[in-house]
C-alpha cells in the first residue's frame, strides 16, 4: 500500500550573494520532478545570459511599485538599491499543476511566506565554506557580471548580515563542493515527503498490519 500524500511544498532556498543558491536551484529542478521555479519580478538591470521571463523579469521601480498597491506579490523585498517580488501566480500555477514550487529568495521574503504558509514550507539555507572563499567566487561572478569593486565590497559587507539568519532555516548547507551540496539539498527534500504529517492512511494501514499478527 502506498501511503504517500500527493501534498505540495513551497521549497526556499537562501544565501548570501555568491554562495550557490541560484546554481543549487537550476540543478534541483533539473533532477526533481513536479518542482517549478517561482520567477520573481526584479528592478535591477540584466545581467549578461540572463532572459527576460526566464531568470527574472525586469521591470522599473513604477512598475513595481504599482503591482505592490495592487497586492500582486505573495513577498517582496528589496535587496542591494534594487527590489524583488514573487507573484501570487507563480504559486496558483504551480499547485494547479500538482506541482511543488522552488523560491530562489532572501530571508526577507522566508520571513513573509512563513507568516502565511509555515506548514506547507522547507527552508534550506546556503553557507559558504569561509570568507575568503565567498569574496574569491563574486569576484568571480564579477568577470561575468561587470560589476565595480565598489559593488562586490558592498556584497560582502551585506553577507554577515545575511548569514546571520541562518537559524530561521529548517536546513543548512555549507557548499564546499556544488555536487555535494545539490546531492543534499536532494535528499533534504526526499526525506521531506516521507515525513510522518505527509504521509495519509498510515493509522489505517498500521492498524492492518497489527490485525494480521
Amino acid at each position: 500500500m502506498n501511503t504517500e500524500k500527493r501534498f505540495k511544498k513551497l521549497i526556499i532556498i537562501s544565501s548570501p550573494s555568491g554562495a550557490g543558491k541560484t546554481t543549487i536551484c537550476k540543478y534541483l529542478l533539473k533532477k526533481i520532478k513536479n518542482v517549478e521555479l517561482s520567477i520573481s519580478y526584479t528592478t535591477r538591470h540584466k545581467r549578461i545570459n540572463e532572459i527576460h521571463g526566464k531568470d527574472y523579469y525586469f521591470i522599473n521601480k513604477e512598475k513595481f511599485f504599482a503591482l505592490i498597491k495592487k497586492n500582486f506579490f505573495i513577498e517582496f523585498a528589496r535587496v542591494f538599491r534594487n527590489h524583488y517580488g514573487s507573484p501570487h501566480s507563480n504559486i496558483n500555477k504551480a499547485f494547479k499543476n500538482n506541482n511543488h514550487i522552488l523560491f530562489d529568495i532572501d530571508w526577507q521574503g522566508t520571513q513573509q511566506l512563513a507568516e502565511m504558509a509555515r506548514d506547507d514550507l522547507v527552508t534550506v539555507f546556503i553557507l559558504p565554506p569561509s570568507h575568503e572563499e565567498l569574496e574569491k567566487r563574486l569576484r568571480n561572478r564579477a568577470l561575468d557580471t561587470r560589476e565595480t569593486e565598489e559593488q562586490i565590497q558592498g556584497r560582502m559587507s551585506k553577507a554577515s548580515s545575511e548569514m546571520s539568519h541562518y537559524s530561521e532555516y529548517d536546513y543548512v548547507i555549507i557548499n564546499k563542493d556544488i555536487e555535494s551540496s545539490i546531492s543534499k539539498a536532494q535528499t533534504i527534500l526526499d526525506a521531506e515527503r516521507m515525513r510522518r504529517l505527509r504521509l495519509t492512511g498510515t493509522s489505517e494501514f498500521v492498524r492492518g498490519l497489527m490485525g494480521g499478527l
